[in-house]
């Protein structure tokens, strides 16, 4: 009957366990990343007696309760955030924690520090890659802390290609209204300053389906004026298709620039693959596109997370570049992970070793940009455990004052 007292005991021990962790389940409900501890009941060794062994079995109560963190999916919410960013599926973000320790969140409402270094909201620096190699990042390097390029100006990119997407008129006839047709874009010296190229196209008048262009910039851009245009001929077939015949244009060249910028060496691409952008119909001479390939220089205007956990900066011109790449990690047994607060785990010595990479490889789930991922937390799953383990607590505490109450008649027996 004595061993009641402890075997009753042991259960309020392990009810109070539980409640606690019902109570910070429940604390950590608009916790970001947030995942929920179940508890995890186990009885201790029981004792026979009697003669014959096994026929009555008495146990010795229940053994301190195990907490297990479910990795299960959290809801997704968009944020709008510039620098949140939610898990989808498998894996952890990896941030560098107290004393370069490396450590490991669902948690993605980042910021940026003091130092332009991208860190979660309680500042463990994010990791990553931000190293390029001719242009492009290098993710076979190991990851290191994320730097966010804020205040930065992108150079200039000067043209070197420009192109003209037009018609023609065929009904046109030389020394007529419509004989002349001019059609322009602007285009971008190493200074980053702007200048018009104009091509002007009029009909031959001694070849027919035959144009002759003429394409120049304004002769106040030059050092020494006037600027010698790059001139040439376009001929037709019959169908309106531009000939095969027809010589490329030679590149536009420019030099002498009055801003003194590098002199410039711009191609004029009549084609898009192989298909012709020059035409002549019985059509009203008309352009349908323009384009160039060269920008001003650009202040920096945003930075974000983008989808895949790419960092992409945004420019004053209208330029997007990938400056970064968030890591991800994944634990073969995300269970043996211990918290450590801050929304961030550390391996245990139960725990795989990580494998880290860029999301979406590997089997390493995806990163949505704008997003944050809830906690797990399920408000009425956790009022009903709050529930059962209030009455087993109050139900044990009945065992503990009724063994007390037989001792006490027990006690009276003697006397």
């Amino acid at each position: 009957m004595f061993t009641s007292f402890s075997t009753a005991l042991s259960a309020l021990a392990a009810d109070s366990t539980a409640i606690d962790v019902v109570g910070n389940n429940l604390a950590n409900l608009n916790t970001v990343g947030y995942k929920t501890s179940v508890v995890s009941f186990h009885d201790l060794v029981t004792q026979s007696m009697g003669a014959n062994l096994g026929n009555t079995q008495v146990g010795f109560g229940v053994g301190t309760p195990l907490t297990e963190r479910q990795f299960t999916q959290g809801a997704i919410q968009t944020t709008g955030g510039t620098l949140d960013a939610a898990v989808q599926g498998l894996g952890f973000f990896v941030v560098q924690g107290a004393n370069n320790t490396t450590e490991y969140t669902r948690a993605g409402n980042f910021q940026v520090d003091q130092n332009g270094n991208l860190t979660t909201a309680t500042g463990e620096a994010v990791q990553g890659w931000t190293q390029l190699v001719n242009g492009q990042l290098n993710t076979n390097a190991a990851p290191g802390n994320i730097t966010i390029p804020t205040g930065t100006v992108q150079p200039p990119t000067p043209t070197q290609n420009i192109s003209f997407d037009l018609n023609l008129n065929a009904a046109a006839v030389s020394g007529g209204a419509n004989d002349t047709f001019a059609t322009s874009v602007t285009v971008y010296d190493s200074l980053g300053n702007s200048h018009i190229v104009t091509a002007t196209f009029t009909k031959d008048p001694a070849t027919p389906n035959q144009w002759d262009y003429s394409v120049a910039v304004p002769d106040a851009d030059m050092q020494n004026p006037p600027f010698t245009p790059l001139t040439g001929s376009l001929t037709f077939n019959s169908d309106g298709s531009l000939s095969s015949t027809t010589a490329p244009p030679q590149p536009l060249v420019i030099s002498g620039l009055a801003d003194n910028a590098g002199d410039m060496s711009v191609n004029w691409n009549l084609y898009n693959g192989t298909t012709p952008r020059v035409t002549q119909y019985a059509q009203p001479s008309s352009t349908s596109a323009v384009a160039q390939d060269g920008s001003p220089a650009a202040q920096l205007v945003q930075v974000g997370v983008g989808n895949g956990g790419q960092i992409l900066a945004q420019y004053s011109n209208g330029d997007q570049t990938v400056v970064g790449q968030i890591a991800m990690a994944t634990v073969r047994n995300p269970d043996s992970l211990v918290a450590v607060g801050n929304n961030n785990y550390e391996l245990s010595a139960n725990s795989a070793l990580p494998a880290i990479g860029v999301p979406g490889t590997g089997g390493r789930g995806t990163v949505q940009g704008g997003a944050l991922e809830s906690s797990t937390t399920d408000i009425a799953t956790e009022f009903t455990n709050l529930i059962v383990y209030q009455r087993a607590y109050e139900a044990n505490a009945k065992v503990v004052t009724s063994v007390d109450e037989l001792s006490q008649d027990t006690i009276e027996l003697i006397k």
